[in-house]
């Protein structure tokens, strides 16, 4: 049955209730679920205010309310957010039935958008075909949910397409920081421990429970004086753009190294047969972790030639588990918790 708490149905039945619950006098916030990279559960209460918040300074960023392409599932943020930006632009979403070529070419907005993930940008690239052609005609092609490899976007802009870099989770309505600058009204800062705390009008209300009562202490524990703890490592440059180095979860204390996961796996993708990868610990009696490359190979590929690769050499990998391919949720991101499992921890 179609719902906003928690949200449910097909894309267009959920943009008819966010088009309804966007015009309503004084609606209640709409809940999302999402499981996240690690496979709990969360339930996401999120104002209509943090929504339009969200909507509005996203066009303000890229020049002006457009027809959007859905291309993701319409029950998480993302999803959410194209509909929704979709009603706040008085457009129409294209709802991709088709490839993204024969979407575009029916779309009938001046500006036009799409919201991809890195996957998805990755397998376009490859195919190198009408449809990464038609990803050239849109005004902007968001790419966030996870990190994007340089090399990745490097590619994408040689072939002409629009990338923005976005970055943000459920809780603060999809991408807050674009391009490593935050959205206007968007707070950023680093904490000592370097964390990456987010602010602003876009922040969640809180976690709730099924039965619809926040959940007082999960909430506590990420949401402090109008500060989100990301559970992100991160850094600001002098010109105030923000780099994520890492996920909490994603270092591996090794021998009493800290050694970020995302780091490593950006030096064995230069690898020629790495197709894909992920960088786990795994419980070790001596190091306490050792680091483990969970890799996806295109050809003959050794634990000896990743180890080169990788510098310092104290966080290179101990041990390469070879995979068909890697696990992922719905929303195309890596199930780190699957991940951890295939490497024996």
């Amino acid at each position: 049955m179609p719902s906003l708490d928690p949200v449910a149905g097909t894309a267009a039945e959920i943009a008819d209730l966010l088009r309804a619950w966007d015009a309503a006098a004084d609606p209640g916030p709409l809940v999302i679920v999402t499981s996240g990279s690690t496979g709990e559960p969360k339930r996401v209460r999120l104002s209509r205010a943090a929504l339009r918040a969200s909507a509005d300074a996203t066009h303000d960023v890229l020049g002006g309310p457009g027809q959007w392409v859905l291309n993701l599932p319409p029950t998480f943020v993302a999803g959410v957010q194209v509909l929704f930006r979709s009603v706040r632009a008085g457009t129409t979403p294209a709802l991709l039935s088709g490839t993204v070529a024969e979407t575009a070419r029916a779309m009938t907005g001046e500006r036009r958008y799409v919201s991809l993930v890195p996957t998805q940008l990755v397998r376009l690239l490859d195919e190198h075909g009408p449809d990464l052609h038609a990803l050239t005609t849109f005004d902007a092609v968001l790419v966030g949910g996870g990190p994007l490899d340089p090399a990745v976007r490097a590619r994408a802009e040689h072939a002409g397409v629009p990338v923005v870099q976005t970055y943000g989770m459920s809780e603060t309505c999809g991408g807050c920081v674009y391009d490593g600058h935050p959205l206007p009204g968007v707070g950023v800062r680093v904490a000592a421990d370097g964390e990456v705390l987010l602010s602003g009008p876009v922040l969640f209300d809180g976690y709730v429970l099924e039965d619809g009562r926040v959940d007082e202490a999960r909430t506590a524990r990420v949401l402090r004086d109008g500060w989100l703890r990301t559970d992100d490592l991160g850094t600001i440059d002098d010109d105030g753009r923000l780099r994520i180095v890492s996920r909490r979860d994603q270092v591996v204390l090794s021998g009493g190294v800290n050694v970020p996961g995302p780091a490593v796996e950006r030096m064995l993708a230069g690898h020629p047969a790495v197709a894909d990868l992920a960088v786990v610990g795994r419980p070790d009696p001596e190091w306490g972790e050792v680091v483990v490359a969970v890799v996806v190979a295109a050809g003959t590929v050794s634990l000896e030639e990743l180890r080169d690769l990788v510098e310092p050499r104290s966080w290179a990998p101990r041990d390469l588990v070879l995979v068909d391919a890697l696990p992922r949720n719905e929303r195309g991101k890596v199930d780190l918790a699957a991940v951890r499992r295939l490497a024996g921890g």
